[in-house]
């Protein structure tokens, strides 16, 4: 139960973060049966599909580490379920923020995490 109240206040601290920086929110937990994206938001005209990852510390690779291929793979696979929904394509991209510390003392942004 802990785990998930993390990752929510984690969702929502990206949020905020990303709508500081200028994004909009879209969606929150977009679910489909392939899989789960925390965060759809606009930059402009771009499409942004966001993952949380919140670790306590850098131990064992840090919260980038946590992205495997595997789930990077489940992102698009939801992502494409996501734009099938759309009656045109926008330009799209996967961003990754990545929170780190206890206290969630350090937020990363990385745009353009990974792709196709």
């Amino acid at each position: 139960m802990t785990e998930s109240l993390n990752g929510a206040a984690a969702e929502r601290i990206a949020a905020t973060y990303l709508q500081q920086q200028g994004l909009v929110l879209v969606a929150r937990n977009y679910r489909c049966r392939f899989g789960e994206i925390d965060l759809i938001m606009t930059e402009g005209d771009t499409l942004v599909f966001v993952e949380v990852r919140m670790r306590a510390s850098d131990a064992f690779g840090g919260a980038a580490a946590s992205i495997t291929a595997t789930k990077q793979a489940r992102l698009l696979i939801a992502a494409r379920h996501y734009l099938s929904g759309l009656r045109q394509e926008p330009a799209c991209r996967f961003d990754a923020v990545l929170i780190t510390g206890a206290h969630r003392s350090t937020i990363e942004w990385i745009k353009n995490a990974f792709s196709e």
